[in-house]
């Protein structure tokens, strides 16, 4: 299938590892022009380096500052913005019952307030000109909140409702909104999350990592690189009447429909 990226520009936030690396590259492969950003102005250029057609932009997209500097180098490289990946840092774990003041203000300081940012910079650009994809990497805690991830929960149910209902508001401009949910994806954040189950349980990270494994219907965790295909797809030509959708790449792990 011809996805239709080829000399699309494609700005992919938190892009230097993980699930950000995954779709840049991937977004790279079918012919996109791609900024990776990231804190680390080596390991962006590096990465950007090994791809057709990519910039690596060093940035902190949690301030305002980051953010012009991230759409500004953006349009300088490759003229506008078409395809906008939202990703960042997890928060860290804690249970709902103990949560402060501070963590309730940092679900929406780190999973909000920034893609909004990121939005309100490229997306009348994408509207002008009626084509443009915004895909935000989210959790499977979107749709069923994971044990001991309380702000995490709670920030990423906030995106997912300003995202849906952005989706409809923008859909006659022929820009679609959706989320890519990933379950367990053998990234280095699902390996720190293991770790601490493993410390606060005093178990083993294998003993961990097998329980989890027994509880996904494909018996393992997801590789990064079939996250990033279906994200490709997200933000394809073909997906033009996909729009306002919460996707799942979790192997089956949550039950629901």
């Amino acid at each position: 299938m011809d996805l239709k990226l080829q000399g699309k520009t494609a700005l992919v936030a938190a892009s230097t590892g993980g699930l950000g690396l995954a779709v840049a590259t991937a977004l790279a492969g079918e012919g996109a022009n791609v900024v990776i950003t990231g804190r680390r102005a080596d390991r962006a250029k590096e990465i950007a380096d090994a791809l057709p057609s990519a910039i690596g932009i060093a940035v902190d997209l949690g301030t305002e500052e980051g953010v012009d500097a991230a759409f500004d180098g953006t349009v300088a490289a490759f003229g506008p913005i078409d395809i906008l990946v939202l990703n960042g840092p997890g928060p860290k774990p804690g249970a709902a019952a103990a949560l402060s003041s501070e963590d309730m203000a940092s679900a929406f300081d780190l999973l909000v307030k920034p893609h909004h940012a990121l939005i309100s910079r490229a997306l009348p650009g994408m509207r002008s000109r009626r084509w443009g994809r915004i895909l935000a990497l989210g959790s499977s805690g979107v749709v069923a909140p994971l044990p001991n991830l309380a702000v995490s929960n709670i920030g990423r149910a906030a995106l997912a409702g300003y995202l849906k209902t952005l989706a409809a508001e923008v859909a006659l401009d022929e820009v679609t909104v959706n989320l890519l949910l990933p379950g367990r994806i053998d990234t280095d954040r699902v390996g720190e999350l293991d770790h601490a189950a493993a410390k606060r349980r005093g178990a083993t990270v294998e003993a961990i990592q097998q329980e989890s494994r027994i509880g996904i219907p494909a018996r393992r965790y997801g590789d990064p690189a079939e996250f990033g295909a279906a994200a490709a797809f997200l933000c394809s030509g073909p997906a033009s009447y996909i729009t306002g959708v919460a996707l799942r790449c979790d192997g089956g792990l949550v039950r629901g429909l």
